[in-house]
């Protein structure tokens, strides 16, 4: 019988929803008093009105390269005059700074994010929990405990589970291996390639067998050919979804049918360079509003491609669950010397209700750039598609050739833009 790290994760969905946007407006309402960023992206927007899905779309969404954008700009003393050195360091987003938080972490640009005090801050126990890890485990811990959260994320949220670590880190493999032998670890995690170069370590040194029964995976792509590796000897793994701004988003369960999304945030399946949400199964980019007071990100674009699947988990965990990553959102390409942006075929749908799809075909070679927007128009009117022609050249400054395709018969893969290019 499956067990669960809270019994909320078996709630009724649309007890959940209220649940959720009831807390929803009084979170936005702090937000706005403690992140000026926030404030900004919330300019005219009444927080005792976002209530559901559709009202969450009248908030704009913040994309990473916006949120880099800001901490560079505060950081460099162009913009955030009279704030605090805390909002000029976090771009106005961190409801906290020194003191309240008990770390600060850098990612890549660099972006810092704090950490607070709070038990399992980044959310990760749910996940640990479900991949089988319980109280009285030892949790060997290969992520790096360096700049990136990903060590404390996984630290935190085995120590809310019950588990004690070992802060391995990464590199040294044989040192690993020794540590493994003595130590017997119950679960390791970290990402599956590194696992593989340990096992494999573990063989050349005439280790036939680690203690090791479960892991989890992050990080990293984990393919069911990956899995069934790890399976022949003897470890059970399952992967986990997040990132250093939000934390854990989704995690696989024990149904192995997609990732259900965790507690507390709300994930949002928009179409790329939009605000605008998509029909379930469609894929789009994951947008996540969460209810952290902390770091209270609203409609937090993450750049990522999924997909929701329909119904709820045989598992018997009854939240929204997403195919898992599916490739990157941003697929701005530049042609003739022009960046030419997913929001930009966006706006020429918005321009052309007709037009159920589109899909912007970038093919040629070097110096010999051409583009090609495939349309689903059910008829395809000479008048309709040369307005379609016009609208693509007024928005991007560029020519491009418009072919009519049949509704249904461009790919559900999240492309708007299609850079098939060769420059061999």
């Amino acid at each position: 019988m499956e067990s669960y790290y809270e019994e909320r994760e078996t709630a009724e969905r649309q007890e959940r929803e209220q649940d959720l946007f009831d807390r929803l407006p009084e979170a936005l309402e702090r937000a706005r008093r403690r992140a000026p960023a926030i404030a900004r992206q919330l300019q005219g927007v009444a927080a005792s009105e976002i209530r559901s899905r559709a009202d969450l779309q009248s908030i704009p969404v913040i994309r990473k390269s916006e949120l880099l954008q800001a901490q560079l700009s505060m950081r460099q003393g162009k913009t955030g005059d009279g704030l605090s050195p805390i909002s000029r360091i976090f771009g106005g987003f961190s409801a906290i700074g020194w003191g309240e938080a008990a770390r600060v972490f850098a990612s890549p640009g660099p972006i810092y994010e704090p950490e607070s005090r709070r038990p399992d801050y980044w959310g990760f126990a749910r996940s640990l929990y479900a991949a089988g890890f319980r109280p009285g485990d030892l949790v060997y811990n290969c992520f790096s405990y360096h700049f990136t959260p990903a060590g404390s994320m996984m630290e935190t949220a085995a120590h809310a589970v019950g588990c004690t670590v070992f802060p391995g880190g990464v590199g040294q493999t044989e040192l690993q291996v020794q540590a493994m032998v003595d130590l017997q670890p119950d679960g390791y995690v970290g990402t599956p390639s590194f696992l593989r170069i340990i096992l494999e370590k573990a063989e050349q040194m005439g280790v036939t067998r680690l203690s090791l029964q479960r892991a989890l995976f992050s990080g990293e792509a984990f393919p069911p050919s990956l899995r069934d590796w790890f399976a022949a000897r003897g470890i059970e793994g399952y992967q986990a979804y997040g990132s250093a701004d939000l934390g854990m988003m989704a995690y696989e369960t024990r149904a192995r049918e997609g990732l259900v999304t965790n507690e507390d945030i709300i994930l949002e399946i928009v179409r790329p360079g939009t605000g605008q949400a998509l029909p379930d199964g469609e894929v789009g980019e994951v947008v996540v509003t969460t209810l952290n007071p902390d770091y209270p990100l609203v409609r937090f674009g993450t750049g990522d491609l999924s997909a929701i699947l329909p119904g709820k988990s045989p598992c018997g965990r009854t939240n929204i669950r997403i195919k898992g990553w599916m490739g990157r959102a941003d697929q701005t390409t530049k042609v003739r010397g022009m960046f030419v942006h997913p929001g930009q075929i966006a706006g020429v749908l918005q321009r052309h209700p007709d037009v159920n799809k589109a899909r912007l075909v970038v093919s040629g070679s070097m110096g010999n750039d051409m583009m090609v927007l495939k349309a689903e128009i059910a008829s395809p009117d000479p008048q309709i598609l040369a307005g379609l022609a016009d609208s693509v050249r007024e928005l991007t400054k560029l020519r491009a050739e418009i072919e009519p395709v049949a509704p249904g018969s461009l790919p559900n893969d999240g492309k708007v833009i299609d850079d098939i290019r060769s420059y061999d």
